[in-house]
């Protein structure tokens, strides 16, 4: 039960977080920070798919709501956690996941985050650009957002793992 509270709190926090400070922040160069799926990646292992496309939607429909996006966030969020398993399946440890870890930079380590969540965010982050121009005329624009935003979101989780959840959990 207690879990299940950690994670609420979580999902309440990056719906605020991605709401009323990142959407807010203008960086230049067509950069948005997105937070959001850093809270997908962080989920158990053996979290079901079809729990993770849920939670995916329900969090990307309330930013969405709030920020006119009209569903840009929620199909995205919802790409995220469809893909999650398959990615998660390709850069599996020989030995398996340890149901006792998540998915962070401190317990898989810093080499195994950096692969699986940048494949996973750079195909999230893709999707969301191109949808939100949706113009094939504008394909350097596409480019010059995806770039942007993948760096400019890069250095929040990366700090989000170094400084958040790089904290030693009880045990």
């Amino acid at each position: 039960m207690r879990i299940i509270i950690n994670y609420a709190f979580l999902f309440l926090l990056f719906f605020g977080l991605q709401v009323f400070v990142f959407n807010k922040l203008e960086i230049g160069y067509g950069a948005l920070i997105f937070f959001l799926p850093l809270f997908l990646m962080i989920l158990p292992f053996d979290t079901n798919v079809f729990v993770l496309m849920l939670l995916g939607f329900f969090l990307g429909i309330s930013v969405d709501a709030l920020s006119n996006t009209y569903g840009l966030n929620a199909s995205s969020l919802v790409l995220f956690s469809y893909l999650r398993p398959m990615i998660f399946d390709f850069f599996r440890p020989r030995e398996g996941y340890d149901p006792l870890k998540i998915p962070s930079a401190r317990d898989m380590g810093w080499e195994w985050f950096a692969f699986v969540y940048g494949v996973l965010f750079l195909i999230t982050l893709s999707w969301f650009c191109i949808w939100e121009i949706f113009s094939a005329r504008e394909i350097l624009l596409v480019l010059r957002n995806i770039i942007s935003s993948f760096f400019a979101s890069s250095v929040v989780v990366v700090l989000s793992q170094l400084f958040v959840f790089n904290t030693r959990r009880n045990k």
